[in-house]
């Protein structure tokens, strides 16, 4: 399988990610564990997480996600066949937030804690801190690569200007640089990506690994009437904003598309990202090990270029004045 650089960072990875939010969520720790080793096996290696997930869910206070994959880990003894992201940042309640040296330095600790491993392949910052500054952050990183502790940084949620302004500083200053970019990018979410961030990224070399790839499973086709909302307790609201005529017409694209290729409506809109020239590896994720047959069928789907615009005409942005 061909692999992709994640930016200058000297790590490259099959062109899908794995996305750990379920884990210890949505997904136990016996059927993470299931779906972890058919992602690997299948030559698959970046799994993204997160030290906050999953804090949302009863009960949880963040660190399981983390928890769930240390122990498939320390299970499977397959650490040297995936590149493990994870990232800092975002509310951990008591804990703390932010990309403070003092937050960063006891989060990361953690977080290899819970991974049960000596090292973080891709330590990302889940979204900008306005209130600390790039200096204090990047020097902080600095220390952490040169420690072992982390291989390579990443940025998560930066508007164009902002990852910028955190790039200049590296360059000036000597510092670790973001060389990824961690965006909310899909067939319905283009508007914030395409216009500004995609160039940044490029000019810079940054890979990209865009989340909610399948836009929280509405493009699984799953979701094609408020009565279908149901389905799902964890997804069903957040994909409800996508019922309308521009969201339908998405799905008819991907039903279309998917039709002439023998592909599920997942798989395509998968491989519609995994074609565009600025994504590295599209994050989806997986609650079943069926479901994730259908993700990794898009690495190995080549959409011609009328495929391509069928989807670009159907999930347009729509205009506003």
């Amino acid at each position: 399988m061909n692999k992709r650089p994640l930016g200058r960072s000297g790590l490259s990875v099959a062109p899908l990610a794995f996305g750990g939010n379920v884990f210890g969520w949505s997904a136990d720790e016996a059927t993470s564990f299931s779906l972890l080793d058919a992602f690997v096996d299948a030559g698959f290696a970046l799994v993204d997480t997160a030290d906050v997930y999953s804090i949302w869910a009863k009960g949880h206070t963040g660190g399981e996600s983390e928890t769930v994959i240390g122990k498939w880990l320390k299970k499977s003894g397959k650490r040297d066949a995936v590149v493990i992201a994870t990232k800092v940042g975002m509310d951990m309640g008591s804990f703390g937030k932010g990309l403070s040296k003092a937050h960063i330095e006891k989060s990361v600790d953690a977080s290899l804690k819970r991974l049960q491993t000596d090292r973080i392949d891709l330590y990302q910052s889940h979204e900008d801190d306005a209130g600390t500054a790039f200096e204090e952050t990047l020097e902080t990183y600095a220390r952490l690569i040169e420690a072992g502790k982390v291989r390579a940084i990443g940025a998560s949620n930066y508007t164009a200007p902002r990852l910028e302004a955190a790039l200049a500083v590296s360059a000036r200053d000597g510092l670790p640089r973001y060389e990824t970019l961690q965006p909310h990018y899909n067939l319905m979410e283009r508007a914030k990506y395409e216009p500004e961030l995609e160039s940044v990224c490029v000019r810079h070399g940054l890979g990209v690994i865009n989340y909610y790839g399948l836009a929280r499973g509405f493009l699984s086709g799953k979701y094609r009437s408020e009565a279908d909302l149901a389905k799902s307790a964890a997804r069903g609201g957040g994909v409800k904003q996508y019922l309308d005529a521009r969201g339908l017409a998405v799905l008819d694209a991907l039903d279309a598309v998917g039709a002439r290729y023998g592909a599920k409506p997942a798989t395509v809109a998968l491989a519609w990202l995994i074609a565009r020239p600025s994504i590295t590896a599209p994050i989806a994720s997986a609650t079943s090990t069926t479901q994730l047959k259908d993700l990794l069928a898009a690495a190995s789907l080549e959409l011609d270029a009328d495929a391509i615009a069928t989807l670009d005409r159907a999930s347009a942005p729509t205009q506003t004045t």
